[in-house]
């Protein structure tokens, strides 16, 4: 029988216990499951996009606090976009 390469032996450890865990794979999702993920990233996408386009085209005059900060803040989730759009643009 032929020996393993050196990059099998090290990586076969941790794909046992990742297959022990309780973890779900894509595979292992229902087709209703797959959907609500591709549907709940294309909105974080899209949020994400949306607050960097605003930030890019808005002055600083117009920005609560520092941009880059803001900047920073969008790529935290749904929560980053979501408080921007509330709270970091200044009402006219």
């Amino acid at each position: 029988m032929a020996q393993q390469p050196e990059s099998y032996r090290l990586i076969q450890p941790l794909r046992e216990v990742a297959m022990k865990s309780n973890q779900k794979r894509w595979q292992d999702f229902t087709l209703a499951q797959k959907a609500l993920v591709i549907v709940g990233a294309a909105a974080e996408f899209g949020l994400l996009a949306a607050a960097l386009w605003d930030l890019s085209r808005r002055p600083a005059q117009q920005i609560n606090g520092k941009k880059g900060l803001w900047v920073a803040a969008s790529f935290v989730s749904f929560i980053g976009p979501i408080t921007y759009f509330w709270r970091g643009r200044k009402k006219p």
